[in-house]
């Protein structure tokens, strides 16, 4: 089938944010000082994690690439909110649309699955403190990664073929800042219950069963918590686990209250600022929350900086 047959839309409009446009001005700055916060604190990260030899552990190594990740997720989406409002151009290429649908949840995936291979690295830690380094090893961990950034590839790949066969021959406005496949899913001419399907069956892989194996973990790490009697040991199982729940709490925050609490009015207004606390606030707060609460991080900047103030 040639592709003219599977699409008579050459391209997309996509509305945008659910703002006047008196006020386009300020939200393109303040989103603007956000995706570059978000980009320059993760590679902050990434930069002190590499630099700083104390930081090579498996929990740092998960961080970096979480840190990548969260770069990668919000530039498929801002840098293209921010040139519509801009330009006050609102089009995207049908091929631009589909490829940013593959990107978004590529990186959407790869967040939980990082997510998940941190709490498990916790759960070791602080459950197995003793065998910590044998099961935590080089080779586990470059495993969980490759694992992870694997079936986000196949789970992308998957929604983003099904999507392609689609036809649009009617409307082509997207109630959104970006290509969400939902929205998509809503305007296209053919029968979509299979990309329901695929999207209901994946999700429990890709989004459901992270979280319970998260769940769990954070149980073990809970009921070991509560068998330690110092006030010493539960204070550095707290710290250590702290910025990685703050983490997991504001990723799936915005999904449960996106997916498992609709709104009956004003849905797409709802979708669109959830889609924002996901796609820009979180991947901005993730390096302030790593660093403001994690003792390395901040022992690690402070060297860099000492060495730079020393250094001719």
């Amino acid at each position: 089938m040639s592709k003219d047959n599977q699409s008579s839309v050459s391209e997309f409009l996509l509305l945008g944010l659910p703002v006047r446009p008196e006020d386009q001005n300020m939200f393109f700055a303040l989103f603007l000082g956000m995706y570059l916060t978000t980009v320059l604190g993760n590679l902050l990260i990434i930069l002190l994690i590499r630099l700083d030899s104390r930081l090579h552990t498996p929990m740092y190594f998960f961080l970096s690439h979480l840190a990548l990740t969260d770069v990668s997720f919000s530039s498929v989406t801002a840098p293209k909110l921010l040139v519509n409002m801009l330009m006050q151009n609102q089009s995207i290429s049908y091929a631009g649309c589909i490829t940013q649908v593959y990107f978004f949840l590529f990186f959407a995936d790869l967040d939980s699955f990082l997510l998940t291979s941190m709490a498990y690295d916790r759960y070791v830690a602080i459950c197995h403190p003793l065998h910590y380094t044998t099961i935590m090893s080089q080779s586990l961990c470059f495993s969980l990664v490759i694992v992870s950034w694997a079936l986000s590839c196949v789970s992308a790949l998957v929604h983003t073929l099904l999507l392609a066969r689609l036809s649009f021959c009617g409307d082509n406005t997207i109630p959104h800042f970006f290509c969400d496949l939902s929205a998509l899913l809503k305007l296209s001419s053919s029968d979509t219950s299979v990309n329901e399907l695929v999207i209901l069956t994946v999700g429990v892989v890709v989004i459901t069963l992270p979280f319970i194996c998260i769940l769990v973990s954070y149980g073990h790490i809970g009921a070991n918590v509560l068998r330690v009697s110092s006030s010493k040991g539960m204070c550095k199982a707290l710290s250590t686990c702290g910025s990685h729940l703050s983490v997991v709490s504001l990723y799936y925050g915005a999904i449960i209250g996106l997916y498992f609490f609709p709104s009956s009015s004003n849905s797409n207004d709802k979708d669109v600022i959830v889609a924002v606390l996901y796609t820009l606030v979180t991947p901005m707060l993730n390096p302030f929350i790593y660093s403001l609460r994690n003792q390395d991080m901040k022992g690690a900047l402070g060297n860099i900086l000492s060495k730079g103030t020393r250094s001719p």
